[in-house]
């Protein structure tokens, strides 16, 4: 089983609905057929990614997640029953429950080291200030944003919070690469400049 790839080539990122032939590179996984399994990787490790990387937030734990999903749909590929739903739905809704159980293992994971903590006597982090930290700042990233024009804003968020490289950033809006470069640059600057960013 390779490494998740988090880099791609945005030829092989699928559109939001099923590329073409992939019930059928399922159906063949299923059979335990690897050459299908490969190309069945380059479709879809992209995406598995991205949505994990939304949905746990760091990068590392995303990869696992994407790795765990697709050694998932090479096990269970036979499961797959296309009366209940297109393929790629099939694949996402797999990546989307692992990531939630991942973000709910770390959650317990703190909250069990935070009973430990208390019945040692020891005083916690200050969690109401990193909270009301995060959402000042959070609130603040937002204000910022809505001071892009369309397009700088789509490009950094795709990039930044959708896990995107610039490449696939232009592939997705549809936008030369030249373009996307610029106006990433442009923006970035303006939200430095807007949140007294020092240079």
């Amino acid at each position: 089983m390779r490494t998740v790839r988090t880099e791609r080539d945005p030829a092989g990122t699928p559109d939001p609905e099923d590329p073409p032939g992939l019930e059928d590179l399922l159906a063949q996984v299923a059979l335990g057929r690897e050459p299908a399994f490969e190309r069945l990787y380059d479709l879809l490790a992209g995406p598995i990614f991205g949505l994990a990387r939304r949905v746990v937030r760091d990068r590392a734990q995303a990869e696992e997640v994407a790795q765990e999903v697709l050694v998932e749909v090479w096990r269970t590929a036979s499961r797959y029953d296309r009366t209940r739903g297109s393929a790629l739905a099939w694949v996402m809704t797999m990546a989307h429950r692992r990531s939630v159980d991942r973000v709910r293992s770390a959650q317990a994971a703190t909250d069990r080291e935070e009973r430990v903590s208390r019945m040692s006597g020891e005083i916690p982090y200050d969690q109401v200030s990193e909270t009301v930290t995060t959402r000042l700042e959070g609130e603040r990233v937002r204000r910022c944003l809505g001071g892009l024009t369309d397009l700088q804003k789509q490009a950094v968020t795709l990039a930044y919070y959708g896990g995107y490289s610039y490449p696939e950033v232009a592939g997705l809006l549809k936008v030369p690469l030249g373009t996307i470069k610029t106006r990433m640059r442009d923006g970035l600057v303006r939200l430095r400049d807007c949140m007294g960013v020092e240079r």
